[in-house]
């Protein structure tokens, strides 16, 4: 963590540039160099690692489909790096990730939903960053790990499966919970039970500001980020074709806006550890 900051794998449908290295743009705003996004069409993150995470292990039989008529046609490595201290000396690093792959076809295909937000944090205040989504695609999904991400304002962040139950109320299940600083690896799931058409999925960064200024969303050291990253698997079919769950944020959407419609949230839980 000292040499890259964290590392995201994306799966493209073609990649950002035909370059083998290029600017991604997110951190050099005042750079003049030609940038582009990791992705060019249809981008999926497959894997993220901060802070000296270990390696992921997937559960036996479980791959992410990848080649020429999948989606998934590139991977791109992104390494976003803290500063640049130690290569204006000449010095090159090799940070990377190592990938097993299997020729063999596999019935149990990964995917990973990524839950986030925009929006911002007044200064000197607690703040609750708020998503949600409904499972609206006729699959079951087991949900496998789970991996949390903010920057230095992040103290809590958790995500939850909600299902409305026989009286119509909602049941709030555990997914994951965590302090986003430590490290940034996917943890094993707190719940696996499966994941239907109609659910919802919802998480909620709890954020605390001693600064004199607004934070907001962005991709630099200064700015702030809420994620909630989902990884499952669906057995005999193919993965969510939704792939992320983005809200405004504070101020303007929260769980309890009475056209977010959720109901009996565990407040106290979802902010504490």
């Amino acid at each position: 963590m000292n040499t890259a900051h964290h590392m995201l794998v994306y799966g493209c449908e073609e990649p950002g540039s035909t370059k083998a290295v290029w600017n991604c743009g997110e951190m050099s705003k005042g750079s003049s160099a030609e940038s582009h996004s990791p992705c060019s069409g249809s981008s999926q993150i497959l894997y993220a690692w901060a802070r000296d995470a270990p390696r992921l292990e997937l559960p036996d039989g479980v791959g992410f489909k990848v080649g020429r008529e999948t989606p998934i046609k590139y991977i791109v490595l992104q390494v976003h790096y803290a500063h640049i201290d130690m290569f204006k000396d000449g010095n090159t690093d090799d940070s990377g990730v190592y990938i097993d792959y299997t020729l063999r076809p596999l019935n149990k295909l990964a995917g990973v939903l990524l839950l986030g937000t925009g929006g911002v944090i007044p200064p000197k205040s607690v703040e609750h960053m708020e998503t949600a989504c409904e499972i609206s695609e006729n699959k079951t999904i087991h949900p496998i790990a789970y991996r949390t991400h903010t920057h230095s304002l992040g103290k809590v962040v958790s995500g939850y499966r909600v299902r409305t139950d026989d009286r119509g109320f909602h049941q709030w299940t555990l997914l994951g919970k965590r302090d986003p600083l430590t490290p940034q690896m996917f943890y094993s799931i707190e719940n696996s039970d499966p994941i239907v058409n109609g659910d919802y999925l919802a998480a909620r960064c709890t954020m605390i500001s001693h600064r004199n200024r607004s934070t907001y969303v962005g991709s630099t050291n200064e700015d702030e980020m809420c994620n909630f990253y989902l990884m499952y698997y669906v057995e005999n079919d193919e993965p969510l074709n939704m792939k992320y769950c983005f809200s405004q944020g504070p101020p303007n959407y929260y769980w309890s806006n009475p056209d977010v419609g959720l109901h009996n949230i565990p407040n106290i839980q979802a902010s504490i550890l």
